[in-house]
């Protein structure tokens, strides 16, 4: 009878231990693979972020995709472009984009704005709402600008052009160049657009892409490093 109750005592110890490991065991294989998780990335925007008028290879999320790839940095980019969107298209969405985890943002925003002649200050104050939404979760934020032509008139370039710069100073953003400036600052203007823009005048083709892309990249990692 003594070994009996010794072994009736032994066992459920030695199950309970073993669960316990398992647990464990579990609880730190789960948070190895939570820290295992690249960042996410979420390019915010229209046309040009979506790819428009390109494979899905060819487009500005897949290159910059690869141009951080190559350059040893682990993130997954998000594709949150749509075509034709104004900054109040994309106002009215932001809230669902940051529903689901995101560490940082880019956003390109304003070429459709241009397009159809919308006030500066109504481009600035959507603008202005969604840099405070990133800001209050906490998502560092690269603001990529467009240039404003100058069929407008001075008063209209200068007020439209002004938006980047200051929002990105007031929300502490970083700041890059004009969207399709690499492609525009090539010597030759007309052969550029040949060369790097599609038939429709206005979208970069995969060529103008890599362009934009390797031109981008670098704020794209200072970006990310805020983002750890």
């Amino acid at each position: 009878m003594p070994a009996v109750r010794s072994i009736r005592r032994f066992k459920p110890y030695g199950v309970g231990r073993a669960l316990r490991n398992l647990a464990l065991g579990f609880l730190l294989f789960a948070g190895t693979a939570a820290q295992a998780s690249p960042p996410t990335l979420v390019a915010f925007g229209d046309s040009l972020t979506a790819g428009y008028g390109l494979p899905p290879e060819d487009g500005f999320v897949p290159q910059l995709q690869a141009w951080l790839a190559e350059r040893g940095a682990e993130v997954t980019v998000q594709n949150a472009g749509v075509s034709g969107d104004t900054t109040a298209g994309a106002l009215a969405r932001i809230d669902w984009t940051l529903s689901a985890p995101v560490d940082a943002m880019i956003i390109t925003l304003g070429g459709n704005d241009l397009l159809r002649g919308i006030p500066p200050e109504e481009a600035r104050g959507n603008l202005d709402a969604i840099l405070t939404k990133a800001a209050e979760k906490g998502i560092p934020v690269l603001v990529v600008p467009m240039a404003a032509p100058g069929n407008y008139g001075a008063d209209y370039k200068t007020a439209f052009d002004s938006i980047y710069p200051e929002l990105a100073a007031k929300h502490g953003a970083l700041l890059a160049e004009p969207f399709l400036a690499p492609i525009l600052a090539l010597p030759d203007r007309q052969q550029a657009l040949a060369d790097y823009i599609q038939p429709d005048g206005l979208h970069p083709n995969a060529r103008g892409v890599a362009l934009v892309v390797d031109a981008l990249g670098p704020k794209v990692l200072e970006l990310l490093a805020r983002a750890e």
